[in-house]
Formats: C-alpha cells, structure tokens, sequence
C-alpha cells in the first residue's frame, strides 16, 4: 500500500467498455474524486473481497459525486478471461458501475493502463482526487474503514495542482488470499 502526493493521474487505456454509453476518459473528471478499481475475473481476492468492497463503497457514498471505474486487468490467463466472459460476469455479479477493458497492446502480458499505474497485481485500486491527482494507491484488499475514511477525504479534499512524478512498484508473492500479484519476471 502506498500513498502518493499529487502525482497526476495518467489516462485510461481500455479496449472495450460496459455500462457506460460511451468510453470514459479521466480528464473529464476532473472536478469529481474517482475509485479506479482493477481486477481480473479469475483472481478469488477480486471476487470474494475486492468487488464486494467496491460494492459497499459504492452505496455509502451514492448521494456523493464519487465516480467508481472498474478496470479488467489481465496479466495471465488471457484465453479464458475474454470480453464476452467478462460481460457475463458483470451480469452475474450485478457490477453496475462503468468498467473497461485495459488495452493489451502486444508488448507484454501486463496491459496498457496497469504499466502506466505501475499497478502490482489485482486487486488494485487508485484514488484520484477531484484535481486528476494520484491521492492513495493500494494493493491487495484494505479494511473498509481505512478505504471509506480515504475516500471521505477525497470527496473534502479542495483542488490541489498536481506535479508529474513517477510512482514505483516493489515485486511481490504471486497468488495469495487476498489478491494476485504480477510474476517478477513478466513485470518488466
């Protein structure tokens, strides 16, 4: 878990999106907090802990302008985790929020929007403050307090401006309960 100061938030690269009528783009939401959530459909942390938690947040703060984006984020498993697999998926586990694709664009197995983040593994989540700002990255399932308190902050949080900094990532476990960490040796 890390927490980054008013590093700008990079943009979204997603392939395909659902529930939304059109493709989101951060920058058009600056002026609104965002909960970035990533996961992947395989990874039992994301299913069993991470979308419920999202669920709950989600309905804390409806009468909010938080704005929550679910991101598919495959790092392995590319075959079995397809878009229409996807879609059935939200369905099922009635996800209503906008979620996207993250682009794979051929250069490696972590896609496109996961690198810019620098992003560990799923589950992950981005908190972006009304100013397009970075204001806390975790990975893993954090406790709902410590993440409804952040996301509190946030939506009080006055614009800040924002400085370009690069954020790093530390190689961790593959699998565990909670979460699906990329492998060292695909991360570079």
């Amino acid at each position: 878990m890390t927490t980054n100061s008013a590093t700008l938030a990079p943009e979204l690269a997603v392939s395909e999106w659902f529930n939304t009528l059109k493709p989101l783009t951060l920058r058009e939401h600056i002026g609104r907090p965002v909960l970035l959530h990533t996961f992947q459909l395989l990874c039992p942390g994301c299913v069993s802990a991470s979308l419920p938690q999202v669920q709950r947040i989600e309905h804390v703060f409806a009468g909010t302008d938080l704005q929550v984006i679910g991101l598919h984020t495959v790092f392995e498993h590319h075959a079995a985790m397809t878009p229409v697999t996807l879609k059935a998926f939200l369905h099922e586990y009635r996800i209503r929020h906008p979620g996207g694709v993250d682009l794979a664009d051929g250069k490696s197995d972590i896609p496109v929007t996961m690198r810019r983040f620098a992003l560990r593994g799923t589950p992950s989540s981005v908190l972006i403050g009304r100013d397009g700002s970075i204001f806390h990255t975790s990975f893993g399932v954090e406790e709902d307090m410590a993440l409804g308190a952040r996301v509190a902050m946030a939506l009080a949080a006055p614009l800040r401006t924002p400085t370009a900094t690069d954020a790093s990532a530390d190689d961790g476990p593959a699998c565990s309960e909670d979460h699906c960490a990329i492998p060292p040796t695909r991360a570079a």
